[in-house]
């Protein structure tokens, strides 16, 4: 499947911006729903990806959502709204985010959108990619 991502320049900092749609997540080569699904521990029969690839997803996902639930604290304080306090502090990760973007399906998207449009989604590069030895 090809997608067709648009690019645009901004007129305020003249930096050219890519235009994600809510399926995809930056730097991944699967749909939003197909990661999350992983992620919450839901039954994923039909994702197309074998045990280790699962495995590597949950690890990201482990590794990122504290930095995502930062964000999304920043951002909420940014705009002038924002989020109250947990009244338990909660220790799962997907009930902390759930708390900035809901708990229903698509919750993934709705992490990602506000994180990258803000430009506060961290890239990783490739090791092979790397001059660190």
């Amino acid at each position: 499947m090809t997608y067709i991502i648009r690019r645009l320049r901004c007129k305020g900092c003249e930096r050219i911006h890519h235009e994600l749609p809510d399926l995809l997540v930056p730097y991944k080569r699967y749909e939003t729903e197909c990661l999350e699904s992983v992620v919450s521990n839901r039954q994923a029969p039909d994702v197309a990806a074998d045990e280790s690839t699962l495995y590597r997803w949950r690890v990201w996902f482990g590794k990122c959502w504290q930095y995502w639930v930062n964000c999304l604290l920043t951002i909420a304080s940014r705009s002038g709204n924002p989020v109250e306090a947990l009244s338990v502090p909660s220790s799962s990760a997907l009930q902390r985010i759930g708390h900035f973007v809901g708990q229903g399906v698509g919750w993934l998207a709705r992490v990602v959108r506000p994180i990258v449009h803000s430009q506060l989604w961290v890239h990783t590069r490739f090791a092979f990619l790397s001059d660190i030895p």
